[in-house]
Parts: structure tokens; sequence; C-alpha cells
């Protein structure tokens, strides 16, 4: 499990810094993809993410894991997104880090549930609502006729 430095510069080059709902939808997309799926367990074929690695180191690790899903959290707040949505993000992210702090449980825990994942499915489907101009197909923005 090797990150090529340029290949991983170069994808952060392409992340949108604006402030629109596309631009929030691309950087949502590739954090949760960061946190979740961006490796792949050898003999497993499982993807795994920096979530559930930083979940092997006692305590900070899943202070940090959380600190990240948290900023998804805050972009959907900044989108203007229900409490009750919010709250709901929360408590994923509230769950996934009380689980996660449990010494070998919560590591397999973390493994298994994966509340980035869930929350992006709150916000996109709630972007498919609102924004529906920021559909997505495999990375290809949809434009509305």
């Amino acid at each position: 499990m090797a990150i090529d430095p340029d290949e991983f510069a170069r994808a952060a080059d392409r992340l949108p810094i604006g402030r629109d709902p596309a631009s929030v939808r691309r950087r949502i997309e590739a954090m949760e993809g960061l946190l979740e799926r961006a490796f792949t367990v050898p003999g497993m074929n499982r993807r795994v993410g920096v979530d559930a690695i930083l979940g092997l180191v006692p305590v900070v690790g899943d202070v940090v894991a959380a600190a990240m899903g948290a900023w998804l959290i805050w972009e959907a707040r900044n989108l203007g997104m229900s409490k009750f949505q919010i709250a709901r993000m929360t408590g994923n992210l509230a769950f996934d880090t009380a689980l996660g702090a449990i010494p070998i449980v919560g590591d397999v825990f973390d493994f298994l549930f994966r509340s980035n994942s869930r929350n992006l499915r709150i916000m996109r489907r709630w972007l498919d609502k609102h924004h529906p101009e920021t559909r997505t197909i495999e990375g290809e923005v949809l434009h509305r006729r």
C-alpha cells in the first residue's frame, strides 16, 4: 500500500476551492474516497481508507479521523442542509468514533462501518434534490438541458 506523492499532488490540484454546490460535491466525494476507499487490502480485495488506518493508532488516530469526518458535516452545514440531516450525520460520526475508540473491537468496527459513506449518501440525496445540476456519473458533471 504505497501512495505516490506526485499522484496525490495532482489529485489535490484538481479539487475545486469554490463554495458553489458543484465544487462542494467534488470535494466531499474526494474526502469520502480518501477516508473510506483509498487502499485495497491485499488478499481480501476489500477497500479501506484512512479512517480505518487511523483507527489503529490509539486515541490520536480516532480524533484525527473524527475531525476529518466532521469536515464533511461542516460542508453540509455550509450548504444549508436541514438540522435533522446534520443531526443524522453527526450521529453516524459519533457512533463510528465512539465504537472505533474501543481497542481491537473498534478496529474491526472501523473496517466494517463506514460513517463517511453514509454521510456522503445523505449529502448526495440533498444535493440531487436541491442542486440537480451537480449530479455526476463516473466523475463527469451532467448538464441538464
